[in-house]
């Protein structure tokens, strides 16, 4: 198991961390879903919470004011935050039931 979280916190390091085209700042805000400035904030919201209902319209409106890479970015660490939550929330409700 240490292996594993080790490997989930150099990537969540790695998206959130690492040299790219939008900021440090920007990758977190979109990691943690909270605080993501716009015109990112809708766009990281569907990825975060109706992921099924974004169309190309959400991704080029982003993409017109700050460039597919860092579009691409944004998504890549909300999508990676979401899936961290949502993981450490069933790891949670595993751990209660062997209790």
């Amino acid at each position: 198991m240490s292996d594993t979280r080790a490997f989930r916190e150099a990537t969540i390091r790695t998206v959130t961390e690492s040299q790219a085209r939008s900021s440090a700042d920007a990758r977190r805000a979109a990691f943690a879903n909270d605080g993501v400035a716009e015109p990112a904030r809708a766009l990281v919201a569907k990825v975060v919470e109706h992921a099924y209902t974004i169309t190309d319209d959400d991704v080029h409106a982003a993409a017109k004011a700050l460039g597919e890479d860092e579009v691409f970015e944004l998504v890549v660490c909300a999508a990676i935050g979401q899936a961290t939550r949502q993981l450490d929330a069933a790891l949670a409700v595993l751990a209660e039931a062997e209790v």
